[in-house]
């Protein structure tokens, strides 16, 4: 529906299918009245025809095909000649049945919905109505018409019927109607099994089916960890019989059991067991052993739902569904059939990508009357999937081998298997097969008898080959190259390449995209962003497994028009900032490990100092898990690592939240004791609040504690992330205000806190248009109206200043939040790495104005889902300092040296002006000495850490800075090697060292990059010490080995000879090195300050203040 009316012009809105679709508790056999208000129809008006001189089509069931069918005819009917109605039996809109276990995982209904609510209405205009829990109860073919559970009767010129299919019950086994039994099919049947599993924790959970269903039940049950244990039975020898042979369905039972799935085969129930309750205590088998369980979810297969076939006469086939021809027809006119409900040769089809392809075929003949029909002929029945983790492909005529082949090429239509038998002595095909025990990889491809033609095949393991080789199925194509060079694969790494593949090659077949169907629209100009690409062709959204080849279509399309920028992370990651994020949130990775196998050019790759701090921020925009967990900690930059921003003397910033500017005297005496108590430098930043410097390392969890004793929390500065919302007072105290510009901002500095993004979000409001809070100089500011609030977008200061822009005037103090939602992930979402909100406007296409589409108009349909993201990670806050100073584990990180509690100072401190800093940097104070090139007197082994301080979770690096004598070396341990090197990086003689990201490359070379400017220096190798960036610097390096006795040590000089060469003394910056500047300054007007304020001694001794007499002017 549009949004935010009055907030800009916007056109008269009719409201459709306002049906409260919120979900129940309770399970209904029956379907739910219609809540609140009945489905909405009505005439509209569309360059002057009216609504009733459409063609209305009528859709009975609301899933993936009926969704897609009605996507399509919307995209198609340029000229709007037809009105549609489609009508649900669940209480919600269409959702992803492809995704349905994720439920489990989210709990959030609206996650899996394939539109959000307000596309239904944002198409009211395109003659789109709809109505959810009610239930189609007889179609009267003679009147045109159908009736509903709601009593209404409906008009209809065309039917379609997408009523999808029921999962089967065993009706015929005693029990099966006992509580505790479940089918896996709807939300309402996984709401139940979810309030059922947490009734019955620990006790034993079945499955019963090892088809695709049954696998995906399986997993579901498991992910709930409510049960103690989950058994999947089947009655078959191996699991996916439907679609693997034995070796690859054996192949697959062995690789789930070793993920703790307890399968048993060939296993037919006889009874399920019942008390006297009627609850389930168990399954007999027909072989009479017993398995006690309290839960069964049958998954066994699907039915057809073609119930309203037979009062009105449509044709219907023996085995279930409505009989359809080519052109999906049924047998009366107007009446189509489309989906699992359709039977098609005698077949129906219990798979997502024939229903996608039958909505294709009919939303092209109803909408092109003047042009060549399109037919369903034999469908595509390739899958490609990953079942409890395990990737399985099966493509083509993958039992050619076993059935014979349904068609070769040449010889079509159809041949039957009996005719074959009789005309040939031998197999019409060839299989080749190849087995990998170590690495779990299954193939098998048939081949014609001459290995000129490709049939069809199986994959368990590696599946990237999929698409390419379906297509050379589909096409026929000749192959020039002997059949053993396709079993092993292209062997390639990086991003899969689409530049062999046809443009009607199928490259999502969740939504039956091709090739084309991306690339015309990128060069049409329709989709400029990979974001846009899923928005329009629904590429992508489904299973996600096809990103990585709609990614490799969409550089190649814009490489072809001359657009192609490289915008990789990095040379370990092919993709842009944009991309990865799409890719982490549709494959729902959680670990660097998880990204780099998914996105990586190098699965095992350990990253860099690029991707690394990018995946990071992904990583807690998306989960908001603590940047200190071990699993993404070493993605951290060094402030994010360690809390606190790192200052030039190795010492950090500490910087509470202060909310809008607004604290309390007791807070303020709180950071003044703690300032006071570890000598910490303050001053006021220009976000309104208070920065502590000098913290040490080994400081930080103290200075944290007694800040949060004192009521405060992380005020984020170290990170990429909201920084502050600035105010003015306001109608608070201000005469001249005219809204509450510091209740507003507190509001939204509590909302926004600690959410990550690509940059550093800072916010403002003022209470008038006099500005003092400089709203229009931030990401996005506020300036009070006496209407509300206009909001102001994608302004900075920093290198490059920008003023902000009008996104949208005269906001309700209740919907600026729903806005600043939708616009902060909005460029989360599509920003590339480390863009500011100024950057990324000015590089969106059409600017402001597509942003406003967007956000406001709900243009792509996603506003819903925007607000929902940002309440999902506004949920989830916690203060991570807070969260620090309880976990004991974590104190180790923050110590200077881990082999002593002494202390150094790394840069000479001095007084001025009553508090602590560093002295200056000088001009020209890099350490330019050949340190790798040195050579020591003698060296000599030296224990220097426990071995236990170092990790070997993944990703397998950690590392520690430890002293002696006056020398501070850095060790790292790397995928269980140790590395030694100085600590001090010599660029600004910072000792730093051993908090930089480690890095490596395709040949196995690791570098440690200098957390201060990214100075990379060479571990492994004969180059091990050189700077890659910076030639004119080096480090040292030191054998370092872990030993028996649990110590780590090194090969090192005498203690005095270490010292006089890489001593902490020898390097330390000190005063003197750089020049005052502000020393002429001071000489010439050092006596030029004047009287007024001039400080001087009272009759009590104490100094007081001396102000002119004679002065009467407001000092503004």
């Amino acid at each position: 529906m549009p949004l935010l009316h009055g907030l800009l012009p916007t056109s008269d809105v009719v409201h459709y299918g306002s049906n409260d679709n919120s979900s129940s508790d309770n399970f209904h056999d029956q379907p739910q009245e219609v809540r609140d208000e009945s489905p909405v129809t009505g005439s509209h008006v569309q360059n002057g025809q009216a609504a009733a001189q459409r063609e209305k089509i009528v859709i009975v069931g609301l899933g993936m095909v009926a969704i897609s069918f009605i996507e399509k005819v919307i995209k198609l009917d340029s000229e709007k000649r037809f009105e549609i109605v489609v009508i649900g039996e669940e209480p919600h809109v269409a959702y992803n049945r492809v995704g349905l276990s994720t439920f489990f995982e989210h709990r959030k209904i609206e996650d899996l919905y394939l539109n959000p609510k307000e596309w239904y209405g944002s198409n009211a205009d395109r003659g789109l109505s709809y109505h959810l829990n009610t239930q189609v109860t007889e179609v009267i073919p003679d009147k045109k018409v159908v009736k509903t559970s709601t009593g209404d009767t409906i008009e209809y010129d065309i039917l379609v019927l997408a009523t999808g299919s029921d999962a089967v019950l065993p009706t015929h086994t005693p029990g099966y109607g006992a509580k505790g039994v479940f089918v896996y099919r709807t939300i309402s049947d996984l709401e139940r099994l979810i309030n059922f599993a947490s009734k019955h924790k620990g006790q034993t959970a079945v499955t019963v089916g090892g088809g695709l269903l049954g696998l995906e039940a399986a997993k579901a049950m498991t992910d709930l960890e409510d049960f103690g244990r989950v058994s999947l039975v089947d009655r078959n020898k191996w699991v996916l019989a439907r679609q693997l042979d034995a070796d690859a369905g054996s192949l697959v039972t062995r690789k789930i059991r070793e993920l703790g799935l307890d399968v048993l085969h060939e296993k037919r129930i006889k009874s399920v067991d019942t008390d006297e309750d009627n609850n389930v205590v168990g399954i007999t088998f027909e072989d009479s052993e017993k398995l006690e369980c309290c839960c069964i979810c049958f998954a066994i297969g699907v039915r057809p739902r073609d119930e309203l076939g037979v009062q009105a006469g449509i044709k219907c086939a023996n085995r279930g569904g409505f009989i359809i021809n080519e052109s999906l027809q049924t047998s009366i006119p107007n009446i189509y059939a489309i989906g699992e409900c359709a039977s098609w040769d005698n077949q129906t089809f219990g798979i997502i990508a024939p229903g996608i392809e039958m909505a294709d075929v009919l939303s092209f003949n109803l909408t092109n009357l003047d042009k060549e029909p399109k037919r369903f002929t034999r469908p595509d029945l390739s899958t490609k999937l990953k079942l409890l983790g395990v990737d399985v492909a099966s493509f083509g005529d993958f039992f050619a081998d076993r059935d014979g082949p349904k068609f070769l090429p040449g010889r079509r239509p159809s041949i039957p298997p009996a005719a074959l038998k009789e005309k040939e002595t031998e197999p019409p095909v060839k299989a080749l097969t190849y087995k990998d025990p170590f690495g779990g990889v299954y193939k098998k491809y048939l081949f014609t008898m001459d290995g000129n033609y490709l049939l069809g095949g199986m994959m368990i393991g590696d599946t990237k080959d999929y698409i390419k080789l379906n297509q050379m199925v589909k096409t026929q194509t000749k192959l020039y190259v002997p059949p053993s060079q396709f079993i092993l694969g292209s062997q390639k790494e990086g991003e899969e390449n689409a530049d062999d593949l046809d443009d009607s090659a199928q490259i999502c077949s969740c939504h039956n995209v091709t090739k084309s169907d991306i690339v015309e629209n990128v060069k049409n100009g329709t989709c400029k962003t990979i974001a846009e690409v899923k928005s329009c062709t629904k590429a992508g959204t489904g299973c996600g497994g096809c990103m990585p080849l709609v990614q490799s279509i969409f550089n190649k399309a814009m490489l072809d028009m001359g657009q192609e920028v490289s915008n990789h992370l990095c040379q370990h990651i092919p993709f842009s900032r944009v991309d990865l994020y799409n890719i982490i949130a549709v494959k729902q990775l959680k670990t660097f490990i998880d990204v780099m196998k998914a996105a990586g050019k190098k699965p095992d790759s350990l990253g860099c100092e690029l991707c690394k701090p990018a995946i990071g921020s992904i990583l807690a925009s998306l989960w908001n898990q603590h940047v200190v967990e071990k699993d993404v900690h070493d993605l951290q930059d060094t402030n994010d690592r360690f809390l606190a921003n790192i200052q030039r003397n190795g010492t950090f910033s500490v910087v509470p939240r202060v909310p809008g500017g607004e604290i309390t005297a007791d807070k303020l005496i709180t950071i003044g004791q703690v300032a006071k108590k570890y000598g910490l430098y303050c001053k006021i930043t220009g976000g309104q609040r208070i920065d502590m410097f000098g913290a040490k390392k080994q400081d930080l969890l103290d200075i944290w504690t007694e800040l949060v004793d004192g009521g405060m929390e992380s005020g984020h500065a170290y990170a990429k992330s909201l920084r502050t919302i600035k105010s003015c007072v306001g109608t608070t105290w201000c005469r001249f205000g005219i809204g509450d510009s510091v209740g507003m901002a507190i509001r939204l500095e509590e909302r926004y806190k600690s959410i990550r993004s690509p940059h550093k979000l800072k916010g403002a409001v003022s209470g008038c248009v006099r500005e003092c809070a400089e709203a229009q100089n931030k990401d996005f500011g506020l300036i009070a109206t006496e209407n509300g609030f206009n909001i102001f977008v994608g302004g900075n200061g920093g290198a490059k200043p920008r003023h902000s822009e009008l996104l949208a005037k005269d906001v309700p103090p209740e919907m600026v939040i729903p806005i600043i939602d939708r616009y902060l992930i909005f460029y989360i979402r599509t920003a590339d790495k480390l863009q500011r909100t100024a950057r990324w406007i000015e590089n969106l296409p059409g600017g402001i104005g597509y942003l406003r589409e967007v956000i406001i108009d709900d243009k792509l349909g996603i506003c819903a889902e925007l607000e929902q993201q940002m309440q999902d990670l506004v949920s989830s806050y916690f203060c991570e300092w807070t969260e620090t100073v309880r976990n004991p584990k974590r104190r180790k990180f923050f110590q200077q040296f881990v082999n002593t509690e002494e202390t150094v100072e790394n840069v000479e401190v001095i007084q001025e002006r009553d508090q602590q800093r560093p002295t200056y940097w000088p001009k020209d104070s890099e350490a330019t000495e050949d340190f790798k090139g040195h050579q020591w007197s003698s060296l000599a082994w030296q224990p220097v850490v426990q071995a236990d301080h170092f990790s070997d979770e993944q990703p397998q690096m950690s590392s520690a800075n430890i002293k002696r004598g006056d020398t501070q070396l850095a060790i790292f341990k790397v995928k269980g090697k140790y590395y030694a090197t100085q600590q001090m990086c010599p660029h600004k003689r910072a000792f730093v060292l051993s908090d930089g990201m480690i890095g490596d490359d395709d040949a196995g070379k690791y570098w440690v990059s200098c957390p201060y400017h990214k100075r990379n220096f060479e571990l492994n190798g004969e180059q091990a010490g050189r700077c890659t960036n910076d030639e004119s610097m080096n480090i040292a390096t030191f054998p370092v080995e872990e030993r028996s006795d649990g110590w780590v040590y090194m090969k090192l000089p005498p203690v005095e000879e270490l010292d006089a060469v890489l001593g902490t003394e020898k390097w330390k910056v000190k005063k003197g090195e750089a020049p005052d500047p502000f020393e002429k300054v001071d000489k010439k007007y050092k006596n030029m300050r004047g009287k007024r304020g001039k400080r001087v001694q009272g009759a009590t001794g104490h100094p007081q203040i001396q102000c002119s007499s004679t002065s009467n002017v407001i000092d503004w």
